[in-house]
C-alpha cells in the first residue's frame, strides 16, 4: 500500500494525546469514586463490567485513526483481469487493391473497419499500422492513442506490387520494437527454428488480395510468426471472379487468392475470412479476441478506510447508549 497524500498522517498524532487524555480522566472519574466508596456513599462497581466502559472510546479512537490514514489517500494494487496486447494492422497497399470489387474500393473498405476497430479497443491494446507494397514500412509504432491510429490509417495510398513476406516481417518487428534480422537461408531450411523472442499476446492482422508478386515467401514469415506465439489473422478482400484496374494506362486483371491467406494463417493457429464489404469486414474484427492477462493496478482506497471509520463511530454509539444510555 502506498499514500499520495502521506503528511496528512500527522493528524495520527491526535490518537494518543486523546488517549492519554481519556486515562487521566478515567484515574480521575476512578479516585473520586474511590473516596466516595469509601465514606460508604456509592456502591463499588462491579468487576466484570468495568471494561465496558472503555469499548466506546476504543472504538471510537480507532475510528479516527482510519479517517486519519484516509485523508492521506492511501492506494492499493489490485489483481484486475484484463485484455492486453499488441495489434498490428498490416495493410496491402499495391495498386490491386484500387479494384472496385469490394464496395467502395478494397483499400476505402479496409480503411473503413479498420478505423471502427480502433475505435472499439480499450486503452490496455496497443494497435500498430504497417503498409506493405513492393516493400513494407511501419506507418505507426503500437500505441493505444486512438486518433494516432485512425490518422495513420487514413494516409495510406497505394501503388507498387504485393510482398506479403514483407509485410509479415515488418509487423513483426513492431511487435518486438527493433529491426529483426532473418537469415534468408534458415529461412528457407528451417523457418520454425527462427528465434526472435516470444511474443504471445500479440496479433497481426493481414488486410490483403493475396496476390503476392516477390519474396520472401509469406508462408515462412508465418512460421516465424508461429514460433514467436504471434497469430496472423488474414482477411481477404476482393472476389474469386476479380476484376480489372487501370494502371499507369494498362488494363490489369486481379482476383482474390484465398489460398495462399488460408495457408498463412492456418499456420499460426489463426483464422482466415473473405470480406466482400465494408460491413462484412467490420464483423470480422469483433471476433478478433485478445490474451486475457491479470495485471496489478493501482486503485484508491480512500473511500474504503473512511467508510471503516464511520462503521466504528456508528457501533461506538450504539453500544454506549446500550449500555450507558449516552454517547459522551
Amino acid at each position: 500500500m502506498s499514500l499520495r497524500s502521506p503528511w496528512m498522517l500527522l493528524f495520527l498524532g491526535f490518537v494518543p494525546v486523546l488517549v492519554l487524555a481519556y486515562a487521566g480522566a478515567v484515574r480521575a472519574r476512578a479516585g473520586r469514586a474511590a473516596r466516595l466508596a469509601s465514606e460508604g456513599l456509592v456502591p463499588t462497581a462491579a468487576a466484570q463490567v468495568r471494561w465496558r466502559r472503555h469499548v466506546p472510546f476504543a472504538l471510537f479512537a480507532a475510528a479516527i485513526a482510519l479517517m486519519c490514514v484516509a485523508l492521506a489517500r492511501p492506494t492499493v494494487s489490485l489483481a484486475l483481469p484484463e485484455r492486453e496486447g499488441t495489434v498490428v494492422l498490416a495493410f496491402d497497399v499495391s495498386n490491386s487493391m484500387r479494384a472496385k470489387d469490394v464496395a467502395p474500393t478494397r483499400i476505402a473498405a479496409a480503411k473503413t473497419a479498420a478505423i471502427a476497430f480502433a475505435k472499439r479497443q480499450p486503452s490496455s491494446i496497443r494497435v500498430g499500422v504497417v503498409a506493405f507494397a513492393d516493400g513494407a514500412v511501419t506507418v505507426l509504432k503500437p500505441t493505444n492513442v486512438t486518433a494516432d491510429v485512425i490518422a495513420a490509417i487514413k494516409r495510406l495510398s497505394v501503388g507498387g506490387g504485393t510482398s506479403l513476406g514483407d509485410g509479415l516481417l515488418r509487423s513483426l518487428d513492431a511487435i518486438a520494437d527493433k529491426n529483426l534480422t532473418i537469415n534468408a537461408s534458415a529461412l528457407e531450411s528451417d523457418a520454425g527454428s527462427v528465434k526472435i523472442g516470444f511474443y504471445g499476446s500479440s496479433t497481426i492482422v493481414l488486410l490483403s488480395d493475396g496476390e503476392n508478386t516477390s519474396g520472401p515467401d509469406p508462408v515462412s514469415l508465418a512460421e516465424v510468426a508461429s514460433t514467436a506465439g504471434v497469430r496472423v489473422h488474414t482477411i481477404g478482400l476482393g472476389t474469386a471472379q476479380g476484376t480489372v484496374v487501370q494502371i499507369d494506362g494498362f488494363s490489369v486483371a486481379t482476383a482474390l487468392d484465398a489460398g495462399l491467406l488460408q495457408k498463412i494463417a492456418k499456420v499460426t493457429d489463426g483464422s482466415y475470412d473473405q470480406a466482400s464489404s465494408a460491413t462484412a469486414l467490420t464483423q470480422i474484427y469483433r471476433s478478433i479476441h485478445l490474451q486475457l492477462k491479470t495485471v496489478r493496478k493501482p486503485r484508491e482506497a480512500t473511500n474504503l478506510f473512511a467508510a471503516g471509520g464511520g462503521l466504528l463511530l456508528l457501533l461506538g454509539s450504539a453500544l454506549a447508549l446500550a449500555w450507558f444510555g449516552r454517547v459522551v
